[in-house]
């Protein structure tokens, strides 16, 4: 859509007050169902400290009446407009009017600031030019940001009042003395220039819960970018068993980051599949957490949206996103059919097998209902019998990470093959070839351990595999990396992590120090936070709780949520959240606090578990592979880049071996990171 209002500044100047305002007005009708007085008020505020401005900055920069000016540029898809910026020669000043307290303003600075980042990121014409967010409070003297940096794009934010305004953009505009040379930026190509952000999780259900295309969450530095053709082949399917009245399964799978999620969310949510307005299916997941978090998140933007309360809102959202867990236990055993025949099985290599089941069950039931329980079937099976109940036609949307499975009784994709080939034949199997053959991306999982049966219908989809990790828009090898590190390949990690330079991965022995460092990273409304793996309970030591008694009575919708400012949030930097409450979930910038459970040695990467005082070797081998994994999963959440703290070890403490930590750490640095 672009601004509500574009001109040269000298453009600007000529037009009456009025008619801007009624420009902005009737572009707003299309945006907004009501228009607020406040909002009118804010516009008048805005054009009338342009109008004593500008003229001031013309008569020192001649090149000023050439500048373009655009007044409420949408930030697409985001529902967030910018209220003015300034396309000033090489540079793009962004600015954003408040008022109000000290507190508003530090929002109003991070608001400006998280929008000239966004601009740095996804903005096509806005790339490898420097900006600058300016935030105009009612009154204030102009306060200067740091010394510029001219390896920087993004400046500091500074701050001004309306009478002072003008002494900042002149100082943004002649404090720079970088080399770069950019030509003037020409308004209207830059107006209505390609914007492609890459949102997170929670951002990308938002948008889809308010009815954008995935078409419009395109991938913004990646050529090979298939969502929108893996959601083209799960509505086919689904369209095919409805049409032809069959039971069909389809098999998602794809690179950490890769947005699977994101893909079973967009299935349910396609107009082909939305029925009066509402989503066909269920989403279900057995990651209590991310369940937690994206419907708490919808939850507050169907707020926001609709003038709901937040109750209602929750209510609403709580019908299409659900707990796989009790969605098993409410049709398991009753003999009801669901009333949804399309639902995706999120992280469906977590699911349950036949003794895990069991014992959850157990743990849960009545005295009354122990007496009566059925004999125990894996989570896939019991998905597949409930489904199978359904007259005609339905659809299970099984979306699968490869190296995922972190903890005991997670069957893995190979109970989803073995309950096919036993139970389901009849089943038709749509599925990408990497489920079908394993691969780097699967860790070696297939659906089908041996031979099946050649009566069963399957067929082989190549956009059913995500090859592309979306999460981190900066550097897709990422993953890469991560796998040759928990492998214990350093040589290959360091070869891959040369080609990951716009992706920092930075390594410390110092919790404070890697504290520093994500703040001084993380601008704008970015997050950050720290992670642990739920076996490094000896950081405890260190002042980080990473117990399962602790972690349940910590608020995780704040920790992903809440403002920076708020002290439960994970820009605090004062809580650690494990692999249980991350998996599928991420952050900007990462900390990754390295535990005594997973540390290296000359003879390969050594596993144990905490119990009571003391360390006690991992034998099994099924145990190890899920102690590798959770590293995989928590060097895997991060989008812009990651800090890797390995502590000091202790001579007074036989739980925190220097030599342990040492030769973890001389490891890491092997793997080709650099020390902050």
């Amino acid at each position: 859509m672009g601004a509500f209002f574009a001109a040269t500044v000298g453009e600007f100047l000529k037009r009456e007050s009025a008619a801007i305002l009624g420009e902005l007005n009737l572009k707003s009708r299309s945006a907004f169902s009501t228009l607020r007085v406040s909002t009118v008020v804010s516009w008048e505020r805005t054009i009338s400290v342009l109008k004593a401005v500008l003229p001031r900055i013309a008569a020192v920069v001649p090149t000023a009446s050439d500048w373009g000016l655009l007044l409420e540029y949408e930030i697409p898809r985001r529902d967030r407009r910018i209220d003015c910026v300034l396309l000033a020669g090489k540079l793009i000043l962004v600015l954003e009017f408040k008022t109000g307290e000290s507190g508003a303003v530090l929002a109003a600075e991070r608001q400006a600031e998280h929008y000239a980042l966004d601009l740095r990121d996804f903005h096509r014409e806005s790339r490898d030019r420097f900006i600058v967010p300016i935030v105009a409070n009612h009154s204030g003297a102009f306060v200067p940001g740091l010394a510029n940096d001219a390896s920087v794009l993004v400046r500091p934010v500074l701050v001004a009042g309306d009478a002072t305004l003008g002494e900042a953009i002149l100082c943004a505009v002649q404090a720079d003395h970088s080399e770069v040379v950019s030509p003037q930026a020409v308004l209207h190509v830059w107006n209505e220039s390609a914007y492609a952000p890459v949102p997170n999780i929670v951002e990308a259900a938002q948008m889809l819960f308010a009815h954008h295309s995935v078409r419009e969450l395109s991938h913004a530095h990646a050529e090979v970018y298939n969502l929108t053709r893996t959601t083209g082949v799960l509505v086919d399917a689904v369209a095919t068993a409805q049409r032809e009245g069959h039971k069909v399964i389809c098999f998602v799978t794809g690179v950490p980051g890769a947005g699977k999620t994101l893909a079973g969310l967009n299935a349910v949510h396609s107009p082909e599949l939305m029925r009066d307005g509402r989503p066909a299916g269920a989403f279900l997941s057995g990651n209590g957490p991310l369940v937690r978090v994206i419907t708490e998140a919808l939850a507050q933007d169907h707020r926001r949206r609709t003038g709901e309360t937040l109750a209602e809102s929750r209510r609403e959202i709580r019908t299409f996103i659900q707990s796989v867990h009790s969605f098993l236990k409410e049709y398991r055993k009753s003999g009801k059919t669901p009333p949804e025949r399309v639902v995706v099985f999120d992280e469906a290599q977590r699911a349950w097998d036949a003794a895990k089941v069991r014992k959850e069950f157990l743990q849960r039931a009545t005295a009354e209902e122990r007496q009566d329980l059925p004999a125990a079937n894996s989570e896939p099976v019991m998905m597949l019998n409930i489904m199978d109940r359904l007259p005609g036609w339905a659809v299970v949307v099984a979306l699968v990470g490869g190296g995922q499975e972190i903890h005991d009784g997670e069957a893995g994709l190979a109970e989803w093959g073995r309950a096919i080939r036993e139970s389901f034949p009849h089943w038709h199997v749509v599925a990408s070839l990497e489920a079908m053959h394993g691969g780097a991306s699967m860790a070696g999982s297939r659906l089908f351990t041996e031979p099946h049966p050649d009566a069963l219908s399957i067929r082989v989809e190549q956009h059913l595999h995500l090859p592309v990790s979306v999460r981190s828009f900066r550097a897709e090898a990422v993953a890469k990396w991560v796998n040759a590190v928990v492998e214990g390949d350093a040589a290959e990690a360091a070869g891959i992590v040369r080609g990951v330079s716009a992706f920092p991965i930075k390594f410390t022995r110092s919790l404070e120090q890697a504290r520093a460092w994500l703040r001084q990273q993380t601008r704008g409304l970015r997050r950050c936070g720290l992670l642990a793996s739920s076996g490094a309970l000896r950081l405890r030591a260190h002042g980080l709780e990473v117990s399962s008694g602790f972690r349940g009575g910590f608020p995780l919708e704040d920790w992903f949520l809440a403002p920076a400012t708020d002290i439960r949030s994970s820009n605090a930097l004062e809580v650690a959240l494990t692999e249980f409450e991350s998996q599928g979930l991420e952050l900007d910038w990462l900390g990754l606090c390295w535990g005594g459970d997973f540390t290296w040695s000359e003879t390969g990467w050594q596993f144990r578990q905490f119990k009571g005082n003391a360390w006690q070797r991992v034998q099994k081998p099924e145990v190890q592979e899920f102690n590798r994994n959770k590293y995989r999963v928590l060097l895997t959440r991060a989008r812009e880049g990651m800090v890797i703290w390995v502590p000091e070890g202790s001579t007074e403490d036989d739980t925190r071996p220097p030599e342990w930590l040492d030769a973890t750490a001389d490891f890491i640095l092997r793997c080709g990171v650099s020390q902050i």
